[in-house]
Order: structure tokens, then sequence, then C-alpha cells
């Protein structure tokens, strides 16, 4: 392996030569990162707004997780499941009282935990509930992402995610987001043994239902006798001023889950930033009424629960709770919106801000199908911060949860200098 440093365009080349092309990345090559910042490989920083997709809530490269790291890959990394470790049992209590549930089941990526869930509600709804075998339904919503798997995509209406991949997964049924009527009359079916559902749809622009939608979603789920199954793998870990963004009503703005509320998920999925992105690490937790159907030899996987994991995650959540990560998402969150509101009130490029917490996204006026927000991008990069458009018109903005408010109101001038800089000179050009 040749120890010549790559420039940008070499790096690119290559993973152009020799990767599939599954990704549409925007052309800057990351090299380094530390906090809010990260380099290229030319020595230029930017400020994060992505955070990998909420995964680096805590910042890049945290000392705390990064000592936790090093410590236990000195010690032992992967056992698999043939047999106990040391470390899985103290995570286990350590992750179900954070977040306030009897039992967890861990495993690597978002998409696994996903699977897991299903998996779970569907074994629940023959063993529990009393739906014939092979008939259980699980419903879903309009414009989700829950990951990539083909069970995953058949809950999906994205084209460009479903195109040559069937067939699909039956026993999925699909309903418009925000729309309690349209998801009660599929609830009433007795064969219904789940709603998996994004408490704000993150990857369809940061869209954020009405206030009390979640919270009548867990007493229709309750009414039904149908397992509420919250997708908390982008929004969960104090993105968006909570610990968890379904638990409306629940005093988790400090870090663990007081559960104040009358009803919280049957089954919670959490990822990304259950390791502050230092590995691969999800979990899906649940109550013993829920997680008992799951018996040896259901489900696994070897590296689920393996000790490097454990650790880190232990470590990311402990920077949650220490650093007061969703009270400061929640600050934060309200004065980038309040401070992006100005620019909507004074500029035709940008119609709409949205969100909560630090999870947040612009609508730009174009079309769907338009360029407008890949070039302001663009020019977000020349000017010092990395963010991304979604759907085609809309950027999501999603800073590490470390972000200090001068920090913030530095990102705030960048936003706002570029796309009053890109409607003088290249809107409708």
């Amino acid at each position: 392996m040749s120890t010549k440093k790559l420039t940008s365009e070499e790096a690119i080349a290559l993973e152009d030569q020799y990767g599939a092309h599954n990704y549409h990345p925007l052309p800057v090559v990351l090299d380094r990162g530390e906090g809010v910042f990260v380099w290229d490989l030319e020595g230029n920083r930017y400020y994060d707004f992505l955070s990998a997709y909420s995964a680096v809530n805590q910042g890049h490269c945290h000392p705390h997780i990064l000592k936790a790291l090093q410590e236990q890959a000195q010690q032992l990394t992967l056992t698999s499941r043939a047999f106990y470790n040391s470390t899985l049992g103290p995570y286990e209590k350590f992750v179900t009282d954070f977040f306030d549930y009897d039992k967890v089941l861990p495993m690597n990526t978002g998409a696994e935990a996903v699977e897991t869930a299903m998996k779970i509600s569907r074994r629940w709804g023959y063993r529990i509930k009393g739906i014939p075998e092979n008939q259980a339904r699980i419903i879903t919503c309009h414009n989700n992402f829950h990951g990539r798997t083909i069970s995953i995509i058949s809950a999906s209406n994205d084209g460009g995610a479903t195109k040559d991949f069937g067939p699909f997964t039956p026993g999925i049924v699909s309903v418009p987001y925000n729309d309690l009527a349209a998801l009660e009359a599929e609830l009433k079916h007795p064969h219904t043994a789940a709603f998996l559902v994004e408490p704000i749809q993150g990857e369809a622009g940061v869209f954020t239902p009405d206030a009390d939608y979640i919270p009548r979603v867990a007493a229709l789920c309750e009414q039904y006798n149908v397992l509420f199954v919250a997708d908390e793998v982008q929004t969960g870990i104090a993105r968006t001023g909570r610990l968890l963004a379904s638990c409306e009503g629940c005093n988790c703005t400090g870090a663990r889950c007081e559960s104040t509320i009358a009803k919280k998920p049957d089954v919670l999925i959490l990822g990304k930033a259950i390791s502050g992105g230092v590995l691969p690490v999800s979990a899906v937790l649940a109550n013993d009424a829920v997680m008992q159907v799951i018996t040896p030899g259901s489900h696994g996987s070897t590296f689920g629960g393996f000790p490097l994991a454990n650790r880190v995650a232990m470590a990311a959540l402990e920077v949650v709770e220490n650093e007061n990560l969703a009270e400061n998402a929640r600050i934060l969150g309200e004065l980038f919106r309040n401070e992006i509101q100005k620019l909507v009130d004074t500029t035709e490029v940008v119609t709409l801000v949205r969100g909560r917490g630090l999870l947040n996204a612009i609508v730009i006026n174009d079309a769907e199908e338009g360029d407008a927000a890949w070039r302001i991008c663009l020019k977000l990069r020349d000017n010092g911060l990395l963010a991304k458009p979604t759907h085609g018109n809309i950027i999501r903005f999603a800073p590490p949860l470390v972000m200090t408010r001068e920090q913030l109101l530095e990102c705030v001038a960048i936003i706002s200098n570029t796309i009053i800089e890109f409607e003088a000179n290249e809107w409708r050009k």
C-alpha cells in the first residue's frame, strides 16, 4: 500500500473506479474530524451540518468515547454470542436503565434493528395477540425511510429505492404520515401486529408531524392492541431536544428517560448516535411482555452485543448525559429556526424552515427535480459548511449536539450569506 497522501481529486477518482455507485456524495473528501469540525485532504476546515445522518451527535472523535474504544480494543473485541462476555451484561443493564425498558436486543446497524423489530412484532402477533399463522400485518407510513433491506423497502413508496428489487415482502401496509384517520382504519384490522413509524421523517425532509400525532398514535395502538414501534435511529439520542422524539410529554431534556408519559413505544429502535459514530451499534428495546417472544435460536448476530460495541455505547450515552446534549439541542434548535426564519421572510429562495431540536431543514423554492439545493450546498461547502439535499429541493441541517451558541450563530451567518449571494448571482439563471 502506497504511503503517498492522496489529493481529493485522486480519492474521488479511486472511489469512482473501484466502488459501487450507490451514493452521490458532495464533492469533498474528508480526512479528519474533531467536535463540530471536519477537514478535507487539503486541510480546509468545515462545519459538519449532517453529523453522518445524526450518528455523530456527540461530535467527531469525542475523547471519552475514544478512550473506551482504545481500552477495550486492547483487551477483547469479539466473542460472538456463543459465550458470555464481561461487557454485555453491564451494557444491557446500563441501556435498559437509561431508556427505562426491561430488555434490549443488541444489533449492529439501524436496518438490522428495524428488521429485528419487525420479527419481534410478527412473533408477538402470533404468540401473544393470536393472529393466524402467516397473516400478521405491519403498518408503515408513506415516505418513510427505515433502511435498505428487502423487507424494509417493501414498505417504501420511493421508486428509486424499490425499482427492480422485487418481489417484495408481503404483510406490509402503508398509510399517509400524520393522518390519524387513515391509521385507525388499518389498526382496526384484527391481523395487525404493529405500527412502525419515525417520530419525525428525516429522509423525507425533516417532516415534523402535528404536536399531538405521536401521543395519539400511542393511544390508538393501545386501544387496538397493536404494538407501537418507534424508529428512532435518526431522531433518538437527544437529536430533537429530548432523549427520544417519541416521548412527547416526557421530561427527557436532561438525559435519562423519566417515563412520565401515559404510553411510550412498545418497541424502541436505536442506532447511529448510540455509539457516537465510532462503531455500527444498534439496539431494540422492549418490556418483558413483548421481548419474551425471542428465544434461543430465533434471532441473532455474530457482532450483536460484541465487547467493543458495548463499551463504546456506554461511553457515548454517558456523554449525552454528562454534557446535557438534549437540552443544548433544544435551546440551539429554537435559536436556529428563529434566525433562519428571518431569511425565509426576506428571500424568495427559501420558503420554509422546520424541525425540532437540532434536526432541521429548509425548503428551497425549486421543483423537486431541480438542482438549486445541490448548487446551494456546493456554495455552502465553498464557504466552510457541509450539508446535503434530500428529496431534491430540501436541505437538511443537523450539526453535532456539542455545538456552542457562538458556533451556531456563525453557521447561521454562513447559511444566510450564502443564500443571499446565491439569490443575487445565480437564482433563476
